[in-house]
């Protein structure tokens, strides 16, 4: 059976064809392991091979599995990409380093404040809507003022945006890559977060910094 490893290694070695197919440096594409629905075992798993970069969608999964000992002493980010629900803030700003969906103001007012709260700064994404089928996300046309929000909280970082792929024909891919794309230029940032295990090719293609990888790395998820 394939492991984590060899998945890695082939991930990257992909990563790297195409990167320089682009006229990019290989390397230069970080890889966010989609570890939601997967035990600590594949995390602990999948730092040994490497990764140091875990996302989670679900808050109260994922302080159950970063509390698992055998996680003990392990050093990794720990990304939220799941929707940001105001009355999760605190939890939010205590267990994760970046939170990766601030798609509204007051998802950046209560985040802003339990970050203060908890007396560390907390790293942060735009999410944007490009796709007619994601539910959540900023339109790009109030990404600015969004920008403008995040960062009008003392103790929110704003260091890119984050966007979800549409489930569509390569061209609409492509296209709502360029468009996150060109919102991450104007928002400012070292992180533009975009492609997922089917659509990273699109999205190294667009500028991507980093990709979300679940399946191609872990298999199916548990149900």
């Amino acid at each position: 059976m394939t492991g984590i490893r060899q998945r890695l290694d082939a991930l990257r070695a992909e990563l790297d064809a195409e990167l320089r197919a682009c006229g990019r440096e290989p390397g230069s594409v970080r890889v966010l392991a989609v570890s939601k629905k997967h035990p600590a075992e594949a995390i602990l798993e999948a730092c040994r091979a490497g990764l140091d970069a875990f996302g989670e969608n679900y808050v109260q999964e994922a302080a159950a599995k970063f509390a698992d000992p055998l996680l003990a002493g392990i050093p990794f980010e720990k990304h939220f990409i799941g929707h940001v629900q105001t009355n999760k803030a605190r939890q939010l700003a205590e267990l994760f380093d970046v939170v990766q969906s601030v798609d509204r103001p007051d998802a950046a007012r209560a985040l802003g404040r339990a970050a203060e709260r908890a007396g560390r700064p907390l790293r942060v994404l735009l999410q944007l809507n490009v796709s007619p089928s994601d539910r959540f996300g900023c339109p790009p046309a109030e990404a600015p003022a969004l920008a403008a929000a995040i960062r009008a909280e003392p103790a929110l970082r704003l260091d890119g945006v984050m966007a979800m792929g549409p489930l569509g024909e390569p061209h609409e891919i492509a296209e709502a890559f360029a468009l996150a794309a060109k919102t991450f230029g104007i928002v400012g940032g070292s992180t533009l977060s975009i492609g997922m295990s089917g659509d990273w090719r699109a999205a190294v293609r667009a500028g991507s910094t980093m990709v979300r990888i679940g399946t191609a790395l872990f298999g199916e998820r548990s149900t």
